[in-house]
């Protein structure tokens, strides 16, 4: 029997690692064909009759698809507040606050002006969102295999978070090309006003490097906001469901468990902004320059500079967050792929903690 201290640690430790050493225990095999064993998913509760194999080759492929869209649709959607968000961080002097930023940009560019860059936005963010919410769900599973059922409990946020920074390395290589174009649409004025104008233009003056020399920068601001908006939201939703929801998940009605993916996205994008704006301001600039560098900007822009925006970008990545775990969870349910429910210590961890008889 281990130490009761030692349990309750076990059980409020927010990052769910273990602080003590188990002893194997043997348990009885338990064989259910056609499933697996280690289930680590959000919101929503195992569907009597799903469209695929939980981690098969369809799954993924419709998870990415749930990625374009909650990527894709919701990126492109607020690129008013996106463009604004970018001409503050690279022009302050010019764009005093939000609510100025919109009124000099309507002033000098019209309606029209505040939805330049929105190809870009769709293309980028899209293939973004492929891989981002895909490549989590391929890397989320493989990482939870090799752990044991066990070990992906008590670990299951470092295992969100190490699976989330393996799917947005991946994920920024797919956005960084649209997003150099996008950023010198919104930031330039002159320079270019559709992708088709912008992407000859950078490939003839800078070459392919044009394209990819915002991708470290991006890695700088990505993996840190999607590691919080993965482990953030995963965590969130556990907590809601056992603290808030005046009811067991397995009784909640999907548009009540979408309800709850809704406010756990919210609650998780706040974190986001703030935890990767230094690094976005940082790409703003720097795409919008020739020839500097990320350590330069980073000097020039000082400890203050880095800051501009933020509370745009908080307002902007909140409701993005929320609206993207909607659209995703929504996808899940129209194609009926397995939602299984928020993770439960194992049987056999139990039985080794003396919690159970």
């Amino acid at each position: 029997m281990y130490p009761t201290t030692l349990t309750q640690i076990a059980r409020a430790n927010p990052f769910s690692a273990p602080l003590f050493t188990l002893q194997k225990v043997e348990e009885p095999l338990q064989s259910h064909k056609g499933q697996r064993s280690r289930r680590l998913a959000a919101a929503a509760t195992v569907d009597e009759e799903v469209s695929c194999e939980f981690g098969s080759s369809k799954y993924y492929a419709l998870c990415g698809f749930g990625g374009i869209l909650s990527c894709g649709l919701t990126h492109t959607a607020v690129v008013p507040l996106d463009l604004v968000k970018c001409r503050l961080q690279v022009n302050p002097d010019k764009y005093k606050s939000i609510g100025n930023g919109f009124a000099v940009t309507l002033r000098e560019d019209g309606v029209r002006g505040l939805a330049k860059g929105w190809a870009p936005t769709f293309i980028g963010y899209s293939m973004q969102g492929l891989c981002k919410f895909g490549f989590y769900e391929v890397f989320k599973i493989l990482y939870s295999d090799l752990l044991g059922e066990e070990n992906t409990y008590l670990w299951r946020t470092s295992l969100y978070l190490a699976a989330s920074a393996s799917a947005e390395f991946f994920a920024d290589i797919a956005l960084a090309p649209m997003e150099a174009a996008k950023v010198r649409i919104q930031t330039q004025p002159g320079y270019a006003n559709t992708l088709r104008e912008c992407a000859p233009k950078m490939y003839a003056e800078e070459g392919l490097w044009a394209f990819y020399k915002g991708v470290a920068p991006l890695w700088m601001r990505q993996i840190p906001y999607t590691m919080m908006k993965f482990a953030c939201f995963e965590r969130t939703v556990e907590l809601l469901y056992k603290y808030v929801v005046p009811k067991p998940r397995s009784e909640c009605s999907k548009p009540e468990q979408l309800v709850v993916t809704f406010t756990a996205g919210y609650i998780a994008g706040v974190f986001c902004a703030i935890v990767s704006h230094p690094a976005d301001s940082v790409v703003s600039v720097l795409n919008k320059e020739k020839g500097s560098t990320a350590m330069q900007v980073l000097k020039r822009l000082g400890p203050k500079g880095v800051w501009k925006g933020l509370i745009a970008r908080i307002i902007m990545i909140g409701t993005l967050t929320a609206l993207q775990w909607f659209i995703y969870d929504s996808v899940k349910v129209y194609f009926r792929l397995p939602r299984p429910p928020p993770p439960e210590m194992p049987e056999s961890l139990k039985k080794k903690l003396g919690l159970t008889e």
